[in-house]
């Protein structure tokens, strides 16, 4: 099997809706891609106004223009807002008045806002994993079962659970090369609500944590090491991103390989 960089997927907007339309994406000083999770909604008190603990972030739509510094939100029952990124005031006001409270927007290109602050690079999943964890739900197909996993980086050419080949325990990463750039393996992702929920309405999906869970487990290949598993709500690879890899771009299409272990980042 040939493993190959299929999707470039990034959240300009942590926790609001992707720009999946990337065709190539350079990796930032502290790790993250270009435009993910470059912006985040904090409240008065600093902290995330997310999908965790807010359910209206789910009936917020967005869309992202980069080449234009634009950003459109429109609310499930209203019609679309087309924003400048430099006016950040006017995006605060209509973020404020959504959620009836003050929020701020916040902004760092030199690395996003990434969930995971110590492997802070790319999300990496297989197509073939979508599209298997999304058979184990009646009426949930690949493509929204995408939107609620959120990753980064989509790998075609190769079996489900491909990407439990890229870590191994606290003391181990696994080395792999996308492209010209080179990436640590570090652990697989430990979901949150998010999963569970539908990614437009927010409405909870009855019995989808204990249905993963049994699934998970049942399914789970034996190149995968356990070392992580003190639960089975566990999905996606988070990665290290080597110094020497900060400013190199990936494409959609390249080949990607699997380099073995290395020292797990102190």
């Amino acid at each position: 099997m040939s493993a190959t960089l299929e999707r470039i997927v990034v959240y300009p907007v942590k926790s609001l809706d992707p720009h999946d339309t990337m065709e190539r994406a350079t990796v930032r000083p502290d790790g993250g891609l270009s435009y993910d999770r470059e912006f985040a909604i904090v409240d008065a008190d600093g902290n995330y106004v997310n999908g965790k603990n807010d359910r209206r972030v789910h009936q917020l739509r967005s869309w992202f223009d980069p080449k234009a510094g634009r950003l459109t939100l429109r609310a499930n029952d209203g019609d679309p807002t087309a924003f400048d990124l430099e006016d950040t005031g006017t995006i605060e006001a209509w973020l404020s008045e959504y959620f009836e409270q003050p929020v701020e927007l916040r902004r760092d290109e030199a690395g996003g806002f990434p969930d995971d602050t110590l492997a802070s690079g790319p999300t990496v999943i297989a197509e073939s994993t979508i599209e298997a964890v999304a058979e184990w739900f009646d009426d949930i197909d690949a493509d929204e079962m995408e939107r609620r996993l959120r990753p980064n980086l989509v790998v075609s050419g190769v079996e489900p659970f491909w990407e439990d080949r890229l870590y191994r325990d606290r003391e181990t990463a696994i080395g792999f090369r996308i492209g010209d750039c080179e990436f640590l393996g570090s652990n697989p992702c430990q979901r949150c609500v998010v999963p569970t929920r539908d990614p437009e309405t927010g409405e909870e999906t009855p019995g989808f944590r204990e249905t993963f869970h049994e699934q998970r487990e049942a399914t789970l290949p034996a190149w995968a090491s356990e070392a992580w598993f003190d639960h089975y709500f566990r999905l996606m690879v988070n990665t290290f991103v080597p110094e020497s890899t900060v400013g190199k771009s990936l494409r959609v299409g390249d080949d990607i390989e699997i380099l073995g272990e290395r020292p797990y980042p102190a």
